[in-house]
Formats: C-alpha cells, sequence, structure tokens
C-alpha cells in the first residue's frame, strides 16, 4: 500500500467530502496479520452486520467458517455450492417445506440468473476488510467500499464516471448485499477498464445498514485513477460547494 496515496486521498476526502464516512477495502491473502478474526458462525449470519465493526474501525478477517450465510460464502469465493432448492428459495418457495423470498419471478429464471454469476475460488485463504485510515503499508487494497449517502453518492458516480467515454462507468447488478461489494466489484478487476458497482439494494441486507445509505464499491485501478481526478474535477466548482455545505451540515457534532 503506498501510504502516500493513503494519505493523499484522506487529505482531499475531508476536504471535498467533510465529515463522510472513509470507506473500508478488502484483499484476499494466506497472511492476515494482525486482523481479528471473525467469530465462528454457529448460525445464519449477514457479513454485511458483521462489517459495521470494520466501517467503525476494526480489521476483521473471514474465511469458509467464518461466514455465517451461504450465500455469502460462495460470493466471497469460499464456497462453490448453493443451499439445496436456492432457485425455490430466491422466488417462490415451496408450500410447506420453505418459504420464497420473492425476489424473483419463477425458480427457472433464477437458474439462467445464475448462469451469469458463475462461482468463483477465492484467491487466499482469507479476505481481510479494513477502514481506509487502519491501511499499512504491507496491506495491498484491491477493491475500495464507500457506505455513502445520497450527496456523497453522487460525488463518487460522477467522479467515477470522470475519465470516461462510456456513460456505463458505472454498474448496479442485481445481486445479494456481499455480491454487490465483493464479487462484483473483484470481478471487475479483470476488465480493460473496471467499473464501479453500485449496490446494496438487497432488502435482505439493508437492515443491516443505516437508512439512506447505499454502497459504492471501486476497483483499486479505478479508484487509483479517481484519487489523481480529484482537483481537477467538478469537485473544485462552486456547483460541489453547495453540495458539499449540504455534507457538511450532516457532520456529528
Amino acid at each position: 500500500m503506498n501510504v502516500e496515496l493513503k494519505q493523499r486521498f484522506i487529505d482531499r476526502w475531508q476536504s471535498y467530502f467533510p465529515g463522510a464516512e472513509l470507506p473500508i477495502t478488502f484483499y484476499y491473502t494466506d497472511e492476515p496479520g494482525p486482523a481479528e478474526p471473525a467469530r465462528p458462525a454457529r448460525a445464519q449470519r449477514c457479513l454485511i452486520g458483521d462489517l459495521a465493526r470494520v466501517r467503525a474501525g476494526e480489521p476483521l478477517c473471514f474465511d469458509g467458517s467464518t461466514i455465517g450465510c451461504s450465500g455469502g460464502r460462495r460470493y466471497l469465493g469460499f464456497e462453490q455450492k448453493l443451499r439445496p432448492k436456492f432457485e425455490y428459495f430466491l422466488s417462490c418457495g415451496i408450500p410447506g417445506e420453505m418459504e420464497g423470498e420473492r425476489y424473483k419471478q419463477s425458480p427457472e429464471l433464477v437458474k439462467e440468473a445464475l448462469k451469469q454469476q458463475p462461482p468463483f475460488k477465492a484467491p487466499g485463504r482469507t479476505i481481510v476488510f479494513k477502514r481506509w485510515d487502519g491501511l499499512s503499508e504491507e496491506d495491498d487494497p484491491q477493491v475500495v467500499i464507500f457506505f455513502a449517502l445520497p450527496d456523497v453518492l453522487a460525488g463518487l458516480f460522477t467522479l467515477s464516471n470522470f475519465d470516461e467515454a462510456d456513460p456505463n462507468g458505472v454498474s448496479a447488478p442485481f445481486g445479494s448485499g456481499c455480491s454487490s461489494i465483493v464479487y462484483h466489484p473483484y470481478h471487475e478487476l479483470q476488465a480493460q477498464r473496471p467499473r464501479a458497482v453500485l449496490g446494496m439494494f438487497d432488502v435482505s441486507a439493508r437492515p443491516y445498514v443505516p437508512p439512506n445509505t447505499l454502497a459504492f464499491a471501486v476497483p483499486w485501478p479505478k479508484f487509483a485513477r479517481m484519487v489523481d481526478n480529484i482537483e481537477t474535477s467538478f469537485l473544485i466548482t462552486g456547483s460541489w460547494d453547495k453540495i458539499k455545505a449540504r455534507i457538511q451540515s450532516l457532520r456529528p457534532a
């Protein structure tokens, strides 16, 4: 991790997004270092809820035994299979056996959708989540994740499109909360021009984030460009000053 870039981002973030929450990051590794292991998964538990501790500044690492949701294990690469009859779970359910979430119209549609989200194998034994200010020189962040209010999202969205001709520089794929912050942005790393991912629309995950909050996950190469572009972008204009004042007004006393 380039410590100069780390501090440069903090300085610019505080200047142009005063009082906004710092992002968190993740990377896969076989050596998690001082990051605390998440507690073992003894019951169904959403990863997004665990990440509240990371957003508060506590580094955490996870492996297949500490993610309490089969979907989470799959979308983070620690398990390739899904729960039995998942296509019914995500759609209409099975009377007398399983209540469906009704996020898709039919089991057949779920099967088709899953073909576009193939499983992958995690490239390390663990995944480490750290808040930006807790990164050290030894860390290698792969994706930067913002949990943000609409005004902050507007700034991030516009900045992410600042150096893109393609109007679709940000993607908003359907999926679980964890897929929107890990699976999709991690796979964007393989693209020639990685896109940011707008997410946290998952109704099941939303109770674990504050109201009016969505996620904006940025693959590292794109994030580094965004930081470089800050001081030549709209963020230095009077138009942004009006939004910045609103962001600052929400800063905790």
